[in-house]
């Protein structure tokens, strides 16, 4: 009779040593996160955060969002780059969460794999905490999923969720835009974490591009422009609630400048954003041209070099811009807020962009 070796998880392709290993490389960067209000450490089965500090608000609102990082994380692996991709998932649910003029609070994050390889998964972790910190919120928590047969085993991608507060009074949004307030922008770090199938598609398969190749008008090689990590803007925007009344914030993120900024704008108001205040930097002219995409289809997939934008009364503008310039992020006065004509929308661009 022959002897047959019975099945097991780790014949399966599951290596649980390797994902207990990850989470102790991972808990150093997850301690720096903390703020005052979470309970407990990695390893239970749920993430705690004492709800009794929201007792100074009157009416308190929890703000929430989720998201991911696209295509991006096959740069960062294509470059064996891990440590900057978590930046870019803060700063997506995060950035989304401050629009309404919350305060983050805390996050969870879901790493999924095709083989775990701990100091990868661990690097992965370390880029989410320091987003976390420049975000200003805790990390209470997470999910790293081995998945072989579904992934190759250098294949991963990332998601979060993240949880805000705002006092109700103090709630941004398109209700309090005015006519006469002026747009101001805030500088992208470039193409942050959106349109990454069309780029990828213009520099690799059109241009034929390779991530080592220095390119002069960037200043560095592609790669390590694409990789360039998304601004994390909570804190500078809770710095400009504040010392100024702020109206509302727009994430300038997937859909472009016009359509994300048009979100926060009511009925009978428009936004004019004139493009002669800025010059894009020059990763959106390289994919323009590599791939000659149309200026529209540019602006209705990039952020063009915006990455947030503030609606603020006009006399706000001075301390607005002082705040901002003081905190080391770059803005401008973009545009206005105007009443609606019969032929226009919530926002749109007009004007040539500065050279």
């Amino acid at each position: 009779m022959s002897e047959t070796t019975g099945a097991s998880y780790a014949s399966a392709g599951v290596d649980i040593e390797a994902g207990d290993r990850a989470v102790e490389l991972m808990k150093e960067w997850v301690k720096k996160t903390q703020r005052p209000e979470v309970l407990g450490g990695l390893g239970g089965f749920a993430g705690l955060f004492d709800a009794s500090a929201l007792k100074r608000y009157e009416r308190p609102l929890l703000a929430s969002a989720t998201d991911g990082v696209g295509t991006k994380v096959d740069i960062a692996r294509q470059m064996g780059v891990y440590d900057t991709i978590g930046h870019d998932l803060v700063a997506m649910v995060m950035d989304d969460i401050v629009v309404c003029g919350a305060e983050p609070l805390f996050m969870t994050d879901y790493i999924c794999v095709g083989k775990v390889h701990p100091e990868r998964v661990a690097a992965i972790v370390k880029g989410i905490a320091e987003g976390c910190v420049l975000a200003g919120c805790a990390l209470v928590g997470g999910e790293t999923a081995e998945h072989p047969g579904l992934l190759g085993a250098d294949d991963f991608d990332v998601a979060g969720a993240g949880t805000g507060v705002v006092e109700y009074d103090r709630l941004l949004g398109a209700d309090r835009i005015r006519t006469g307030d002026a747009v101001i922008a805030m500088a992208s770090s470039g193409l942050h974490s959106n349109g990454y199938s069309l780029v990828r598609h213009v520099v690799f398969d059109r241009a034929g591009m390779t991530l080592d190749q220095q390119v002069e008008e960037l200043g560095r090689t592609l790669g390590e422009e694409l990789l360039e990590p998304t601004k994390i803007y909570s804190l500078d925007c809770l710095a400009l609630t504040r010392t100024t009344d702020v109206h509302a914030f727009s994430h300038i993120t997937g859909g472009g400048l016009a359509a994300n900024l048009a979100r926060v704008i009511p009925d009978g108001l428009h936004a004019t954003v004139d493009r002669s205040t800025w010059a894009p930097g020059a990763i959106f002219d390289l994919v323009g041209k590599a791939g000659q995409v149309e200026r529209l289809e540019l602006e209705k997939t990039l952020n063009m070099g915006v990455g947030m934008m503030a609606v603020v009364p006009a006399e706000s503008v001075d301390v607005a811009l002082a705040t901002l310039a003081d905190r080391g992020v770059e803005s401008w006065v973009a545009g206005e807020i105007t009443e609606r004509g019969a032929h226009t929308t919530g926002a749109e661009l007009v004007g040539d962009y500065a050279k």
